[in-house]
């Protein structure tokens, strides 16, 4: 499930929200985990459409952060990193969490430009707006605003 959410908060998703310059992105679900997993959809998605990559090749990340807000920084500015670095676009991820350590999985494929048409750039997952928590029905919130 993704794309914008009109009104109520779902219990899992992703959505991005309005910001100045840049763009913000929220993920949601039952887990923390799984908030982290749609947030990362939400980044994703920034450049491309979710439904054109393909599930190739899986890449390892591995992150550890003080608290659960720099941790899903961490996190977003990591598969940023392998986008960049390995010419990547993922469309699923999976995620582990056990205290501030997060163990999770990337799937993609090389980009295509012609396939992929990439829309943007997103150059980094910044401080602004940190937020991950609980809400008051039992399901968690993670969400960053991205540089593009």
């Amino acid at each position: 499930m993704g794309g914008q959410f009109p009104g109520r908060q779902p219990k899992t998703g992703w959505m991005h929200f309005e910001h100045v310059a840049d763009v913000g992105v929220r993920g949601f679900g039952i887990s923390m985990a799984e908030a982290f997993e749609q947030a990362a959809l939400a980044l994703t998605s920034v450049v491309s459409s979710l439904d054109t990559i393909r599930r190739r090749e899986t890449v390892t990340i591995v992150c550890e952060a003080p608290n659960a807000e720099f941790l899903l920084a961490d996190w977003l500015n990591a598969i940023i990193f392998e986008m960049a670095t390995r010419h990547l676009l993922f469309s699923a991820f999976e995620v582990d969490i056990h205290e501030n350590r997060l163990s999770g999985k990337a799937h993609g494929e090389a980009i295509d430009t012609a396939r992929h048409q990439p829309a943007a750039e997103v150059k980094g997952a910044t401080l602004s707006e940190l937020l991950v928590t609980q809400t008051p029905e039992g399901h968690w919130l993670a969400q960053c605003i991205l540089d593009v």
